[in-house]
């Protein structure tokens, strides 16, 4: 019978040769994702049962990026439950500060996930990974530290939601401005506990950067996951990064889904998503004059090397408002290293920006640009909604890059072109 490309992946790995949206299976999971944050409360609960060794200490992949470096006594001590456990257990993969980076860009840049494999993490945004045709969804501490000691978890069949993109897209428009426009579309509850599955021959031009946004906003309209097929843009980016052998799979022809919406690419300008959903998104032109205090580009949705070097091409010869606090936060050590190479950090410094270790502090208002009351951000993360980053009465308006470095030059919520003309 034929299956999505969701379907055939978990069908696989329950070693099941069929599966449909509701079936409940128990799947093995590839690889098991834990954070500084979600990571203590799975490792609690491991304890409790007597601290059995995890499944295979090469599959469990544990990140300390969100409070990190540590801001305070509490993070600190949350950090060394985390390192202890990990050294315990002789984990392969434990990132930490210094060679750590945010784990959504880390996984697949160390070709720790691959296409067609499951991952399920202590994280929401773990459905980033689906950008490499791989299943990848989020789940909670509890889960997580199941999955760690037997090395499978218990699912639900989603169903599937299939999104056509046609058309070249205009300038500086990205992933960022597609998942936005779609979001805008279908709402934070559209996709609710649904696969989200992209294709045509927009996404088929799509760098692996903008691929890695759309998946990773998926959970913003309620997914259980985002998916791309791979292609030789995947293939590009995976060979070379692993030793492992994989496989691809992609949806059947005639598969059923729940629901087919064409979409109109070149006709999406760049999007803003006002608070206090990402929902809330409208044209770049229809925002109006909207004063900002602070800019923040980076994070695992927009955090990569092509997303600093769109801010960058922004950036050069100009100099941040004043009054705009401006931070880039590299997705990771190799494209903090990279930026530097490419003489990114160069131009950052001297527009006025600060640049900042990998970190996902801001994103979560942890540290490193956390708003007081009654400021405006514009930022590249996923999240907008009441204190996200900070005081409860600030605001935080999501942006592409594009976006975000022309505003920062604006000292207000502007596109790219208003610095052209000036």
């Amino acid at each position: 019978m034929a299956m999505t490309i969701t379907e055939k992946i978990l069908a696989d790995h329950a070693d099941k040769k069929h599966v449909a949206p509701g079936d409940l299976i128990n799947a093995r999971a590839d690889m098991v994702l834990a954070n500084d944050i979600t990571a203590p409360i799975a490792i609690q609960q491991i304890e409790a049962i007597g601290s059995p060794k995890v499944f295979d200490r090469s599959r469990i992949v544990i990140v300390q990026d969100h409070f990190t470096p540590n801001k305070d006594i509490a993070s600190a001590q949350q950090c060394k439950l985390v390192r202890d456990f990990a050294r315990s257990q002789k984990l392969t993969n434990y990132f930490d500060v210094g060679e750590m980076g945010i784990e959504h860009a880390l996984l697949p840049e160390k070709g720790l996930i691959l296409p067609g494999e499951l991952l399920v993490g202590g994280d929401s945004h773990t459905c980033t990974h689906g950008a490499l045709g791989a299943f990848a969804t989020g789940m909670g501490s509890t889960d997580i530290a199941a999955a760690m000691i037997l090395g499978e978890t218990w699912l639900k069949v989603p169903e599937t939601l299939k999104f056509l993109y046609s058309g070249r897209l205009k300038k500086w428009v990205t992933g960022k401005d597609l998942i936005l426009f779609t979001i805008g579309q279908t709402g934070v509850n559209g996709a609710s506990y649904k696969a989200m599955e992209f294709e045509g021959d927009t996404i088929s031009s799509l760098h692996m950067s903008g691929r890695f946004t759309m998946c990773n906003m998926a959970i913003e309209a309620g997914a259980k996951n985002g998916i791309i097929a791979p292609d030789k843009i995947t293939e590009n980016y995976v060979n070379g990064r692993t030793s492992r052998s994989y496989r691809t799979y992609e949806s059947d022809l005639d598969a059923n889904y729940s629901d087919i919406t064409q979409i109109d690419a070149s006709a999406i300008e760049l999007q803003v998503a006002f608070p206090p959903t990402p929902e809330n998104s409208k044209p770049v032109s229809e925002v109006g004059k909207i004063e900002i205090d602070q800019v923040v580009i980076g994070s695992c949705t927009n955090g990569r090397l092509d997303d600093l070097k769109q801010a960058a091409e922004i950036l050069h010869g100009r100099r941040v408002a004043p009054y705009v606090r401006t931070i880039v936060v590299p997705a990771t050590q190799e494209t903090y290293r990279q930026a530097a190479t490419d003489g990114l950090l160069d131009i950052f410094i001297s527009a006025g920006v600060a640049v900042s270790t990998p970190t996902c502090g801001p994103c979560c208002g942890g540290h490193m640009g956390v708003l007081a009351e009654g400021e405006k951000a514009v930022s590249t993360t996923n999240r907008n909604f009441k204190g996200r980053m900070g005081h409860p009465n600030s605001e935080v308006y999501l942006a592409g890059p594009a976006v975000a470095a022309a505003s920062a030059v604006l000292g207000r919520i502007g596109a790219p072109e208003e610095l052209e003309r000036t």
